[in-house]
């Protein structure tokens, strides 16, 4: 590990004692060991910082290529452990290094929105949560991280809002039923419902109408 992903976690644990009231739910959900996956809605650039000192064991980002372009932001948010992935196509390399990352016994972190959302609800999700969670064999360990939507404009910091990140319970998605697109679409849905459970009804979207998602 280098020496920026200590100095990172060690900068990020002063910040959020300092600048807002930070609370983790759900830590005895989390693995101790062996790979799995982390699913969590995304609202803010802060959020996989929050997210990198919120469990008690390591873990490792698959972040939009986009990220990645600046040569200098590229080289921080690798050593803070991310590795790039082009959203909406079949990313044979990003997968691979998902694997290595799983097989290996770590904790993997995903978006499945593939980008921040602006509203602050839940969008729609790409399906590549659900197919490296297939593929590999992991348990799914869903997140709902609220809060950081609010470290916008110059004096966020004077109202010290409350960031929380609630932490579900562990799950394995079921074995494919039906055809392989259907089955992408009704897993990738699941590990929504999930996410949406842990977090209040305004940031649920369309995935939180009813009491487990659906409308």
């Amino acid at each position: 590990m280098s020496w920026f992903y200590y100095v990172g976690r060690a900068l990020t644990k002063a910040a959020l004692f300092l600048l807002v009231r930070y609370e983790v739910r759900g830590k005895e959900n989390i693995p101790r060991q062996g790979g799995v996956l982390i699913v969590c809605n995304h609202l803010h650039l802060a959020d996989p910082a929050v997210l990198g000192v919120s469990f008690g064991r390591r873990v490792v980002f698959m972040a939009k290529e986009e990220l990645f372009r600046s040569r200098l932001a590229g080289y921080f948010i690798r050593e803070f452990g991310a590795f790039p992935v082009r959203r909406g196509q079949a990313d044979r390399e990003a997968l691979r290094q998902a694997r290595s990352i799983l097989v290996s016994g770590q904790a993997l972190i995903m978006f499945p929105e593939g980008m921040r959302s602006r509203s602050g609800q839940l969008r729609s999700a790409f399906p590549g949560s659900a197919l490296i969670a297939l593929h590999n064999g992991v348990p799914v360990l869903p997140v709902g991280i609220t809060g950081t939507e609010k470290l916008r404009g110059r004096s966020w910091w004077l109202r010290r809002p409350r960031l929380t990140v609630h932490i579900g319970e562990p799950f394995h998605l079921p074995a494919p039923d039906g055809p392989s697109r259907i089955a992408r679409e009704a897993h990738t849905h699941l590990i929504m419902q999930n996410i949406a459970r842990l977090l209040p009804q305004e940031y649920r979207g369309s995935y939180g109408e009813g009491e487990d998602g659906q409308p």
